[in-house]
């Protein structure tokens, strides 16, 4: 079972910074695509962005230029730095963990661990 401690989240004006952290537990993370998901009310559940064991990153088309997502199997932990946020970045984010690599399934859904939610507001 891998287990998350998602941090965070917080309340942050339009055009401002953010950082979410995610710790890992209970498996070894390189055995992992991991990654975040987010979800604003009334939307469906969407894939933010991901990085595979290797580097390899994919970036949701809302999001590229101004998040970037980065892991360290060391210390079992996942980032995503979030810059330029605007009122369409507020979300509940999920950190997402997938066997394998980032991909289809990962980005369709395909997760096999899903962590508690950090909640992410932008508001002036």
């Amino acid at each position: 079972q891998l287990e998350f401690v998602e941090s965070g989240g917080d309340l942050v004006q339009p055009g401002g910074s953010l950082r979410l952290s995610c710790a890992t537990s209970g498996l070894p993370l390189d055995l992992f695509a991991i990654g975040w998901f987010r979800q604003a009310p009334g939307k469906e559940r969407e894939a933010v962005s991901c990085v595979s064991f290797d580097g390899t990153t994919y970036y949701a088309d809302s999001v590229k230029g101004r998040f970037t997502i980065s892991r360290d199997d060391a210390k079992n932990t996942l980032r995503l730095e979030m810059n330029s946020l605007t009122v369409e970045d507020a979300a509940v984010y999920y950190c997402a963990a997938s066997y394998g690599v980032c991909g289809h399934y990962y980005y369709t859904g395909g997760i096999d661990y899903w962590g508690q939610g950090a909640q992410v507001t932008v508001s002036s």
